[in-house]
């Protein structure tokens, strides 16, 4: 079974930083890519950062380039996503989600955590 779990999410002041954790189980860590995604309140849940594990290729969309940071321990399964200079529009649930090759496509993340609250007081 392909379990996703995330941490690190917390309430922060704008302008600071945040590492979140995505510790991944029961798949072949190397046969997938790892994508973080955020939903806000009333909003569509978007795609802030993507690796492919047995790369380390990474891909942003232009809104995450910058300030976000993917990276992964493969030793430990796990996808860490460092948030710099938050600004209230970040505040929202992280996920991490697991798609077996390649995509940048959030629809196609058949694997989803439960996902980390993050919220930036300004």
């Amino acid at each position: 079974e392909v379990r996703l779990v995330e941490s690190g999410g917390a309430l922060v002041q704008a302008g600071g930083s945040l590492r979140l954790s995505c510790r991944a189980s029961g798949l072949n860590f190397d046969d997938y890519a790892i994508g973080w995604f955020r939903q806000a309140p009333g909003k569509q849940r978007e795609g802030v950062a993507y690796i492919k594990m047995s790369s380390g290729h990474s891909n942003y969309p232009d809104f995450a380039k910058g300030r976000f940071i993917i990276s992964s321990d493969n030793a430990k399964n796990t996808v860490y996503l460092q948030i710099n200079g938050l600004k209230s529009e970040d505040s929202a649930v992280y996920y991490c989600g697991a798609v077996l090759g390649w995509s940048t496509l959030s629809y196609e993340y058949s694997y989803l955590g439960q996902g980390t609250q993050v919220t930036v007081s300004s």
